[in-house]
């Protein structure tokens, strides 16, 4: 049974994971490192984590399976999670995948670097209502595409 495993300290689609969770009656984990308000849905478990680091990435990563979702911004998780064969989609809806996570580690690691030494500031732009749709049409074809999946597989 696919479950949704979310990233959910600063995620910003909660809600909608939410809406696509209770149409297709997946349960989702909401994995974070502090108490947080979420849906009443009986489909949503609040998971808190130690303060430790990577505690929730490790919770996540040590559970999700080859039919799950993982949802995360975090490309070392997302890495991680597509090892076990988990599909993973940052919260605008682009999909990782196993070609592309290694390119996405060196952008990751060339941007902290630059910011570190003070090359760029700040961070991208701001989450809008073209990202919310983008991620809840593409939760809802990851969603369709591992119930289309053969047994097993």
């Amino acid at each position: 049974m696919t479950e949704i495993y979310v990233d959910a300290d600063a995620c910003p689609v909660k809600d909608e994971i939410v809406r696509v969770a209770e149409r297709h009656g997946l349960v989702v984990h909401m994995v974070a490192n502090q108490w947080m308000r979420l849906s009443d849905s009986p489909l949503v478990r609040r998971v808190v984590v130690d303060d430790g680091f990577d505690a929730a990435d490790d919770w996540i990563a040590s559970r999700a399976g080859a039919a799950d979702i993982a949802i995360t911004a975090d490309i070392p998780l997302a890495a991680r999670c597509l090892e076990k064969g988990a599909a993973v989609l940052g919260p605008t809806g682009r999909p990782f995948d196993r070609a592309g996570i290694g390119m996405a580690m060196a952008m990751r690691d060339l941007n902290a670097h630059l910011r570190d030494t003070g090359e760029i500031r700040g961070g991208g732009p701001a989450f809008g209502k073209q990202d919310r749709s983008r991620f809840l049409q593409a939760l809802e074809n990851t969603v369709q595409a591992i119930r289309r999946r053969p047994a097993g597989r």
